[in-house]
């Protein structure tokens, strides 16, 4: 199920993070863990694991219900995408 980028944080940053920007690394982990059947490459695993950290820092400052539900969807994807051994 495919949900749209929030359209309230197109070209937005939080915590100095550019939440597009943010998206699309997320998109690119998770379509290579995909590729991959379950095995990032380390390159993967570090912008995966830079991800979580980067969502740790910006979804407090979220107030859109939505905005904070597609966020932490992501923040779930990219932690186990960061996973080392899936």
């Amino acid at each position: 199920m495919a949900a749209p980028f929030p359209p309230g944080l197109r070209g937005a940053e939080r915590a100095g993070i550019d939440m597009v920007l943010l998206d699309a690394s997320i998109a690119g982990c998770v379509s290579s863990w995909l590729n991959r059947a379950g095995s990032p490459d380390t390159r993967r695993l570090k912008i995966a694991d830079r991800c979580v950290l980067d969502l740790d820092q910006a979804l407090p400052l979220l107030t859109d219900t939505e905005e904070i539900e597609y966020f932490r969807r992501l923040r779930r994807m990219a932690a186990l995408v960061s996973l080392p051994e899936n």
